[in-house]
């Protein structure tokens, strides 16, 4: 059983697939060429933005958005401890400091209502992350920003296609960044990502600091990186957007069967607001014991994961470089209970049975 099933998406792309790489083979413009292009503008209209900047990956384009903003040494920015280490990687990176507010009990996303105390007069931006496919509360985050002035950093490398009160993940705040990571729910077949916004200041600094600095060729005003797009991945990326809507309505509906199978288990299955979608990046639960049903699973031949056993306080990476605003009570409970089910827009119902079938078994 797959825990992601990338086969059967691409058994039914593969002849658009095969079109454009075949396309971009001939014109041989290997790096930021016509399929980049084309893919920026698609993903910006797609997000109701007017500007996408893509980039190497979701990790440079987290990158990418601080560098824009002039982030770094002596600065703060405040994030989750409850993500992948890129989020708070990149603050590093910039030299500036991560500082941790918890997260909500029930959206796993940045508590809007511990993040005010958490602002002082070296904070430089706030990068909310939203998790497991579902927005962070942004319209209170944002509120907040502003009362401070602070610009708002959507990291939504789990979240591309959800939606929040009928406006897209990443063009929620000044600037939104999103990874097509293979596994994500927009993925490509390497490593990729972007940056939204509807500031044309911010976009042509996001396009020259990707390119090395560069605003024309060979003089740098800014020090910038390597964080350029191939082509061959953003032709992947156009060949999923043609079928990205079914795949996100199927998301949502298997995301919802799940819950409903286990609505009376001894587990806590993901909750989903009014005004919210999730695309289901994974389907996570809680549970309290979870090595024998991460056990269970794997003896009836069903893959799991944990995301995420280590909170980014506790990484020793980030040990004397972050700092932690209250506590962070319900980000660590959260690292001892979270598991990820099997979850893709191909899995259908005698599968996805099976799996509910082998955790009740082992709750």
């Amino acid at each position: 059983m797959q825990f992601i099933d990338l086969k059967s998406q691409q058994a039914r792309i593969r002849d658009s697939i095969d079109r454009r790489l075949a396309a971009l083979l001939d014109h041989g413009q290997y790096i930021l060429g016509p399929e980049v292009t084309e893919m920026e503008h698609g993903l910006a209209a797609y997000v109701g933005v007017q500007h996408c900047v893509s980039a190497a990956s979701g990790t440079d384009a987290l990158l990418l958005a601080l560098m824009a903003l002039d982030i770094g040494p002596g600065d703060e920015v405040i994030t989750s401890p409850f993500s992948f280490i890129a989020t708070a990687e990149v603050i590093a990176l910039v030299g500036a400091t991560p500082v941790f507010v918890d997260v909500d009990p029930v959206s796993y996303n940045l508590d809007p209502g511990k993040l005010e105390a958490a602002i002082g007069d070296r904070t430089r931006a706030i990068m909310p992350v939203s998790l497991f496919g579902l927005c962070a509360d942004m319209d209170a985050i944002n509120a907040i920003a502003a009362r401070h002035q602070v610009p708002v950093i959507e990291d939504a490398a789990q979240s591309f296609g959800a939606t929040y009160h009928d406006r897209r993940s990443c063009g929620l705040s000044l600037i939104g960044c999103t990874s097509f990571f293979p596994a994500k729910p927009l993925g490509c077949y390497g490593d990729g990502g972007a940056c939204f916004t509807n500031d044309a200041d911010i976009a042509l600094r996001l396009k020259e600091l990707r390119n090395h600095g560069q605003d024309r060729q060979y003089h740098h005003p800014r020090i910038g990186i390597n964080g350029r797009m191939d082509g061959m991945q953003a032709a992947v990326i156009l060949a999923k957007m043609e079928i990205f809507d079914d795949e996100v309505a199927a998301r949502a509906r298997i995301g919802a069967r799940y819950s409903e199978l286990l609505q009376d288990s001894a587990c806590v299955t993901p909750a989903i607001a009014d005004g919210y979608t999730s695309v289901y990046a994974q389907y996570t639960l809680q549970v309290d014991n979870r090595d024998a049903v991460r056990k269970a699973l794997q003896d009836a031949g069903i893959p799991s994961a944990v995301y995420y056993p280590i909170t980014l306080d506790q990484q020793p990476a980030l040990a004397g470089r972050s700092r932690v605003s209250g506590d962070l009570e319900v980000a660590h409970a959260l690292q001892e209970k979270v598991l990820s089910l099997p979850m893709h827009p191909y899995l259908d119902e005698a599968t996805q049975d099976q799996i509910v079938g082998a955790l009740r078994a082992g709750l």
